[in-house]
């Protein structure tokens, strides 16, 4: 099963990331994910279900040990493994 996860954390500071932010970015981005898309607003991911739930996990009990009081997520599923 293929996954897509999109989230968010707060809070906001639009002046510059605040730490939580810059976790859950490098989380994703070392994660072992097909696509990964950052941005201001809004982040996604997507790849196979456990790399994606492997990288949740640890996107969720960084951010909120870095200082986030709000971690917005969806996931969805996008297809099934090509194997």
């Amino acid at each position: 099963m293929r996954l897509r996860v999109e989230f968010t954390t707060e809070p906001f500071d639009l002046d510059e990331a605040p730490a939580h932010a810059v976790v859950a970015r490098e989380i994703v981005q070392s994660a072992d994910l097909d696509a990964v898309d950052v941005g201001p607003f809004g982040n996604t991911a997507e790849g196979g279900a456990d790399e994606v739930l492997t990288a949740v996990d640890s996107l969720l009990r960084k951010a909120l040990a870095s200082g986030a009081t709000r971690v917005s997520l969806q996931v969805n599923v996008i297809g099934e493994d090509s194997k």
